[in-house]
């Protein structure tokens, strides 16, 4: 009986699946950039390839990373990662790598020309989101975003607080139904 090739399974797809989990384009994450989320209101994003040495791949598959103080600038038509913390892999040699080292991400032309040209604009700047990777390649959410102003960011948390409340209220009433 003759099967499409499209509906075969592939060699060892249900072994490498399970062996590592992230097969399919799930995402495995690594760090987040919380505060940036806070600090900033976000107007677009982008995901971005990293090119890492050896030793950065193994640190960041320990989970050990912080995007905190990191930063995307566009120097000469090429992206680069400023300032994310990868630690130096604990069982590397002299081919370690140092911790806060500046990252090339790696993007289409046209998309490195619109970053560029948005983020010449006054307040807006390129931020790291989150490190997680993607069928086994390290990947980068970058986005474009603007700095918010302090009442901007107390807004937020009191919109955000208003929405909890008031989950916290319907919960409770569903509650009460169900025990009456």
């Amino acid at each position: 009986m003759y099967v499409p090739k499209e509906s075969q399974p592939k060699q060892g797809g249900a072994v490498a699946k399970s062996r590592d989990g992230e097969k399919g384009g799930k995402r495995k994450i690594v760090a987040q950039n919380k505060k940036a989320r806070h600090d900033y209101a976000i107007i677009d994003t982008y995901e971005a390839g990293l090119v890492l040495m050896g030793t950065e791949v193994k640190s960041l598959r320990e989970g050990r990373t912080s995007l905190t103080d990191g930063f995307v600038q566009i120097d000469r038509g090429e992206a680069w990662l400023h300032n994310a913390h990868i630690p130096e892999y604990h069982q590397g040699s002299w081919t370690n790598h140092s911790a806060r080292r500046k990252r090339k991400l790696l993007l289409h032309r046209e998309e490195i020309d619109k970053l560029e040209a948005k983020s010449q604009e006054t307040g807006h700047t390129i931020v790291p989101l989150a490190l997680y990777f993607k069928d086994g390649r390290a990947k980068a959410e970058i986005a474009l975003a603007r700095g918010k102003k302090e009442y901007d960011k107390r807004q937020t948390l009191r919109e955000k607080q208003d929405r909890r409340e008031s989950d916290r209220a319907i919960a409770a009433a569903k509650r009460r139904q169900r025990a009456q």
